[in-house]
């Protein structure tokens, strides 16, 4: 699994309108890593710290929580 480059995001965010960190960070990966699929997003979030804290504070624990989070937004 890829691990995710903080740098880049830190400069796709500065050309997003969004509000929410989580749902930049997540459209970020569907555009950067090129993933829609919820469980390899999943996999990918919940190896890094930074991004398990933002699927903790959303009470996202399975790939099926982040699927409607993604559909949600």
């Amino acid at each position: 699994m890829a691990n995710i480059n903080w740098n880049e995001y830190k400069e796709y965010k500065r050309y997003t309108v969004k509000n929410d960190n989580f749902a930049i960070l997540l459209d970020f990966i569907k555009s950067y890593y090129n993933m829609t699929n919820p469980f390899e997003i999943f996999e990918i979030l919940v190896q890094d710290e930074t991004a398990k804290m933002m699927l903790d504070k959303r009470n996202i624990t399975d790939p099926e929580k982040l699927e409607n989070f993604m559909f949600q937004n």
